[in-house]
């Protein structure tokens, strides 16, 4: 029978209430210096999973700058579940919003990721690693991680990050919702962009004095806040949108989507009259954002989208777009033999609905135009009223390509 000496069994439990009094220390209750603080709640909650950290003296320091490898390493973590036992796993929810490239990146070079620093090294390199290749981050985007994250860094991180798992939104909507910020001419057109997309979904928001920040440092509190919005979109700052009814998410050249703000509802209508005039030549199409492009054939699509020569990447043999910051539609025709044959329905799908009545006036125009284009290599720049819309037809340099501008009047 084994004698425990009561004094080795006083020490050993002193040394258990030592370490759950140190475990208590890393939740935000007993965190010292953020009582009353504007962001208690939000401390208190991800500080539970273990996003951030507080410090040896029990104290959290709200108000601290965050670095950029810290930043990356709570965003990482808050696509995470955190397992009594200290593990995590990737959210279900998460992986649905990655793309099948990003999940193939999850689910083979990275299905050992342990979620933890290294011990050995830089502790950072494991997050910057993954965000690098999941395109979040880019390993060159800061000159050092070390260094602490102004506003517009955050929101260049967020930037990418929403283009990966969201959407993008609408460039001119959001810098145009973004230009009330008394700063924001401070910040370069390309940091615009992000402050603009940060702002517009609701992650990020100016400050009282109705500056948004720009070069001001983000402390640990924000960061929080900022990952709180990320994870869940109801706690999202709502920003109001006078043209919510026409919005339409749409896919990107990259394979991602964003959104786009139509002027009317009509223009938003001809997008959707364009996604079923595409759907005329079967898969031989390609939707991207604004632009409806037609090829020849499988192989012609094909040989586009991997765009190996520039020749290949523009084989396509007519286009229906939009333009919606100027109100245009439009129609472009390369004049090769067959062209007309494959692609005349998609486009009077298109051209009917602009026109409705007055459709028959320009597909006369349309006709007779990219004859005489085709049989002199030549054509006059003109500008004819058809109904409502006033169209421009020009022929380009290279004798080849029609263009058909739609403006409504």
């Amino acid at each position: 029978m084994i004698r425990w000496n009561k004094w080795v069994t006083i020490a050993t439990i002193g040394c258990l209430l030592s370490i759950g009094g140190l475990q208590g220390r890393s939740e935000a209750a007993g965190f010292k210096d953020i009582g009353g603080h504007w962001a208690e709640q939000t401390i208190d909650q991800m500080v539970q999973q273990g996003l951030l950290d507080g410090f040896p003296d029990g104290t959290f320091r709200p108000d601290e700058t965050v670095t950029a490898d810290q930043f990356v390493k709570i965003v990482l973590l808050a696509f995470t579940d955190k397992f009594p036992n200290g593990e995590r796993k990737w959210k279900t929810s998460f992986l649905q919003t990655l793309s099948a490239g990003n999940q193939n990146i999850l689910g083979q070079d990275y299905r050992d990721f342990t979620f933890k620093p290294n011990t050995v090294g830089y502790w950072a390199k494991p997050y910057l690693d993954l965000a690098s290749d999941l395109h979040f981050i880019s390993k060159g985007q800061f000159t050092d991680y070390k260094a602490s994250l102004k506003r517009e860094d955050v929101a260049e991180i967020l930037y990418y990050l929403l283009k990966e798992t969201e959407y993008l939104e609408d460039e001119t909507y959001s810098l145009a919702a973004a230009s009330h910020f008394g700063d924001l001419q401070s910040a370069t057109s390309r940091q615009q962009k992000f402050i603009g997309e940060s702002m517009t979904k609701g992650i990020m928001e100016g400050y009282p004095n109705g500056y948004f920040g720009v070069g001001k440092y983000v402390t640990r509190a924000e960061a929080l806040q900022i990952i709180t919005r990320l994870q869940t979109k109801s706690k999202r700052v709502s920003v109001k949108n006078d043209n919510e009814a026409f919005i339409k998410v749409v896919p990107t050249k990259d394979g991602s989507y964003k959104k786009l703000v139509f002027p009317d509802e009509r223009m938003l209508q001809a997008y959707e009259v364009m996604e079923q005039a595409g759907k005329l030549r079967g898969t031989n199409y390609d939707l991207e954002e604004t632009t409806l492009r037609l090829f020849r054939n499988s192989e012609a699509k094909s040989q586009s989208l991997s765009g190996v020569t520039a020749e290949a990447r523009n084989s396509n043999e007519a286009s229906l777009w939009l333009d919606p910051q100027f109100k245009t539609y439009g129609v472009t025709v390369r004049l090769e033999d067959g062209v007309l044959a494959r692609n005349t329905e998609s486009i009077r799908k298109f051209t009917d609905f602009l026109f409705g009545y007055d459709a028959d006036i320009f597909n006369r125009q349309f006709t007779d135009a990219c004859a005489r284009a085709a049989a002199k290599g030549v054509l006059e720049t003109t500008t004819t009223q058809i109904g409502n819309y006033s169209v421009e037809t020009r022929l380009e340099s290279d004798g080849k390509t029609i263009v058909f501008s739609i403006i409504h009047s």
